[in-house]
């Protein structure tokens, strides 16, 4: 099966249901267990999280938009986030330590146990960031 579909979303707090709700639409289409897709939005909805939070931190409101493109060719998976926040510097993109008990930070971690893949990429025009995850599915 062959599937995109692209959204783009205000870069906001806000915007956060929408695209879990954009996500769980568009895997609505692909026959995937209830547990795959519910791992899926959750993998979306932490990296999406991370760029309102640390891409755009210490910015009271923009006007900038975030887009989101799911695409599945065959059995590859990949999901592109796009972003015009401050550029990221992949070395730096860690989770807390687990033993540290605390809410939050541990959205790159679920990340990397949701999926195959997960590198920043520079190749793409009009856009400051761009990370991209993969899974076989």
């Amino acid at each position: 099966m062959n599937l995109s579909e692209a959204k783009d979303f205000p870069v906001s707090t806000a915007s956060l249901k929408e695209v879990r709700i954009f996500s769980r639409e568009t895997f609505e289409k692909i026959n995937l267990s209830q547990d795959l897709k519910d791992e899926l939005v959750l993998a979306i909805a932490e990296a999406a999280q991370n760029i309102v939070k640390h891409g755009y931190k210490g910015v009271e409101k923009t006007n900038d938009r975030m887009e989101i493109k799911i695409s599945l060719n065959d059995t590859q998976l990949e999901i592109g986030f796009y972003d015009k926040g401050k550029p990221v510097v992949p070395g730096n993109v860690q989770h807390r330590k687990l033993d540290d008990i605390k809410p939050g930070g541990l959205g790159t971690f679920f990340i990397k146990q949701i999926m195959d893949g997960a590198v920043f990429k520079k190749d793409q025009e009009g856009w400051v960031n761009h990370l991209v995850l993969t899974k076989k599915i």
